[in-house]
């Protein structure tokens, strides 16, 4: 029951960080606290992307892992990846590495779980909490 908790935690922390993040790129390249940076003419780099390629990885792990782990959530986590790319509408450049990220996650558990272990659910249980964690801080800094 405890991880059905985190789980509806993460899913709700992410659907207000998207909800915020939406508009908290704007506010903050407005404001002097966050600079922003470019990497070519029309790149910009918003200053929460370290933090939401991370949570992209988590999204993916934690996909491969409830659903090996049969929790019966179907794709809610790359629905949840769908609804970041989405609401973020990055370059190509960018979506790319978010989904880069998001496949990292799910292949590095792939690699490494066949079959649900008592370890596997203990780093689906760490992951979840990371991926609020994460979507908490976003909101956080980033969601005025």
């Amino acid at each position: 029951m405890k991880v059905v908790h985190s789980i509806v935690a993460l899913a709700l922390s992410v659907s207000v960080a998207l909800g915020c993040l939406v508009g908290a790129f704007a506010q903050q390249a407005a404001s002097n606290d966050a600079p922003v940076t470019t990497t070519g003419p029309a790149e910009i780099i918003a200053p929460y992307d370290d933090k939401l390629l991370r949570l992209s990885e988590v999204l993916g792990s934690i996909h491969y892992l409830r659903n090996l782990c049969k929790a019966n959530e179907g794709p809610q986590w790359r629905k949840v990846m769908e609804d970041i790319l989405a609401s973020e509408t990055p370059s190509e450049r960018r979506k790319a590495s978010l989904i880069s990220r998001f496949n990292r996650g799910y292949n590095a558990f792939n690699e490494v779980y066949g079959h649900c272990t008592a370890s596997a659910v203990v780093a689906a249980e760490r992951y979840v909490k990371e991926g609020v964690l994460l979507s908490s801080q976003i909101t956080t800094r980033y969601g005025r």
